[in-house]
């Protein structure tokens, strides 16, 4: 299984960030554009995971008991390097709590710990030719004001498995873990 935990995104912010996409997107654009269902924001990525590794991981993820956290998107921008068009997520102290004790727990399960700063963000779209990101670069001038977004309380999140093909990542949601106030 290749696996993530994530955090779901309220409907209604779906739909905004649906509506920036749509309005940025053009036929032929060169960019692979994400599906809105598969847009979540990221703790933490675990990748090819055994049997054994998953049990101790929804184990471990069902022990955390931590407050729900409140997620708020930032403007849109790109990872240059990556060529990638996303929505930022400031940093929030639950937040930034959730993903340390999430990524403390993984590491009990034998998973890498995360050695970048944490930068959640939701991925809208991606170049399909590496290093091509000319039209990432023209979406810049596109983009114009900072957009505002429904902030939401994230009261759960999820242990994602991720199937590859042709067209994208297909995510499934194998395991919940609720967030609860204290």
């Amino acid at each position: 299984m290749r696996l993530f935990i994530g955090i779901p995104l309220a409907a209604k912010v779906v739909n905004e960030l649906s509506e920036v996409s749509l309005r940025l997107r053009s036929s032929g654009d060169g960019l692979r554009w994400s599906a809105p269902e598969s847009w979540h924001v990221t703790l933490q990525f675990l990748g090819s995971t055994g049997r054994e590794q998953y049990v101790c991981a929804t184990a471990r993820l069902r022990e955390l008991h931590l407050p729900p956290a409140p997620i708020r998107l930032e403007g849109l921008g790109f990872f240059d390097r990556t060529g990638i068009l996303y929505t930022g997520v400031k940093v929030s102290p639950e937040l930034l709590l959730l993903h340390k004790q999430v990524g403390e727990a993984m590491a009990l399960c034998g998973f890498d710990r995360e050695t970048r700063s944490f930068r959640p963000h939701i991925t809208l779209a991606r170049s399909k030719a590496k290093g091509e990101w000319d039209v990432l670069r023209e979406l810049r001038s596109e983009i114009g004001s900072r957009r505002k977004f429904t902030e939401f309380v994230a009261g759960e999140f999820l242990l994602y498995e991720s199937f590859l093909g042709p067209a994208g990542s297909r995510y499934e949601v194998r395991e919940r873990f609720f967030l609860a106030a204290r």
